[in-house]
Formats: C-alpha cells, structure tokens, sequence
C-alpha cells in the first residue's frame, strides 16, 4: 500500500473540529471535537496522523464472485453425483455411472470471473511500476449508488485515466468505420475477434461521466480499454473509438506518462477520487 504523507500548508490550521467531516485520504468519518486539519481552501479535513490513501486490491471483488459462484457449482454438482450414487450404488457401477453422468468441469459463466481478475491483476502491474514516476494507482472501485466498479483509476501528474481491464484470449480488437463515403463521416465501431462490442465503449463513457462529475474542473478524465492476451499485430494496433483509447498492458506507459511539466497534484486529486469512490 502505497502511504501518501500530508504536507500541512501555510493555509490549513489543526483545530478541533466544530462539525463532523470526513478525512480525504482515508475517507474515515471524523467525529465532531476530534483534532484534525481543516483546509479552508478545499473546506475538507484530514486525520493529524492519517494511515494514508488505500489503493484497493485488483480483480478482487471479480475474484469474490468466482469464489461464491464456484461454491455454489459445487454444491450442484455434489448433489447430482449424490443422486446417482443413490440410484447405483457407491461400488463400481455407480462410479463409472457418475462419471458418465456428471461434468465437474466449470461452468464459462464461473470460470469468466477469474479470468477477469487475472486481466486485472495484470494491468494493476503495470501501473504500480509508475508509482516512482508519480502516478497513483487506485483499483477495484466501487461506484456508490450502483452494482458497477472501476478497475482502475490512474491519477498522473497530468490527469486522470480510467481504465477498463479485458482479458479476451487470442481475439484481436479492432476499429470498424460503418457507412460514410471514403471514410468520411461513417460510424466507428469496435469489434473483438469479428464480433461488435460496442457496449465496452459505451460502458467506459459511463463510468467517465461518473469519474468527471467528482472531478469537476480540477482535472480531466480520459478512458482507456485495456485488452489483456488479446491478438495485437506486430506493428501498430492501438487505436481510438469515440475518444476511448484500446491498448495492451505494456502500452499503457506511453499513454500515461508525458514530458512536460506537472498539472495537478496526484496526491490530493487521488485523494478526492479514493473517498469518491471507494475499494468494492
């Protein structure tokens, strides 16, 4: 876990608190009377001694529905084998009888939740190594008011990216242009092994809004879909559709990081968003 130290500035005091509020970096409610740090210029507070910004762990809440989902085929499958031992036996019969009767193997819909903690766990890497260029990397957020999460969010000293982990193993994403005359004033598309997928698109814009609305003007937020174990082609391959950019893992620095001076300050921006929206 990455500890972000607060520097108290010349405007902010240390009082005890007329009003209840609650810590921008740990996002921990702080009780009226209770010492802390007011900032007048943001109007939040912060703990005197806070433990620092919890960055959450990736694939995580994709990896607690694998696990419920697993325990629930599970039981299914236990239960079939129970009923055909019950009508052959537990001797040979019955065990050649259930192996001819039951499948054990998992189920797609299970085994999709832990690929897609493996996808996530695999741009989670990539980000963290950013963390000595200044980037802040939080993971595995929770949208407040809703059944959705961000995989990730990479706070940089330039803006903000919010990324989209997908693991489609050995299908190539790629940009379609429907209608149009010579490429001119079509529809861009995104496809995934042939196939439209659209609402990856769609879901990104989405959740930009949500990221956006907390923002504010402080910063801007930009989308990134990250295919992880897809089939790029050797030479080229990223590419953007509606704004939203469709990369790989080992891209994701290029996209990321720039040569020109600082923007924002990661630090108190990633502090914003953490308690905004926070680990699922």
């Amino acid at each position: 876990m990455l500890t972000v130290v607060e520097q108290t500035t010349e405007t902010d005091r240390e009082m005890n608190l007329r009003f209840a509020g609650v810590c921008t970096v740990c996002g921990e409610e702080i009780p009226k009377g209770a010492r802390a740090v007011y900032s007048p210029s943001s109007r939040s507070v912060h703990h005197t001694a806070c433990p620092g910004l919890e960055l959450g762990a990736a694939g995580a809440s994709a990896r607690r529905e694998f696990e419920r989902r697993k325990a629930r085929d599970d039981a299914r499958i236990e239960a079939r084998k129970a009923n055909v031992r019950a009508t052959f036996g537990d001797g040979f019969i019955g065990k050649v009888a259930t192996f001819l009767a039951v499948d054990d193997s998992p189920r797609r819909s299970t085994s999709v939740w832990a690929q897609g903690a493996v996808g996530e766990e695999r741009v989670a890497a990539q980000l963290d190594a950013l963390a000595e260029v200044g980037v802040i990397a939080l993971h595995d957020r929770r949208i407040p008011g809703t059944k959705a999460n961000i995989d990730h969010i990479a706070v940089t000293p330039w803006g903000v990216w919010v990324i989209d982990a997908k693991r489609y193993l050995n299908k190539r994403p790629d940009l379609v242009t429907e209608g149009g005359f010579l490429g001119i004033g079509g529809t861009d598309r995104l496809t995934v092994g042939g196939r439209k997928q659209d609402k990856l698109v769609d879901g990104m814009l989405w959740q930009l809004e949500k990221v956006q609305a907390v923002l504010g003007e402080t910063a801007s937020a930009r989308g990134i879909l990250c295919f992880v174990d897809a089939d790029w082609p050797l030479i080229g391959g990223h590419f953007s559709v509606r704004g939203v950019r469709v990369v790989w893992p080992r891209r994701l620095p290029k996209e990321l990081l720039q040569t020109v001076p600082p923007t924002i300050d990661p630090d108190a921006v990633g502090r914003v968003l953490a308690s905004a929206f926070p680990p699922a």
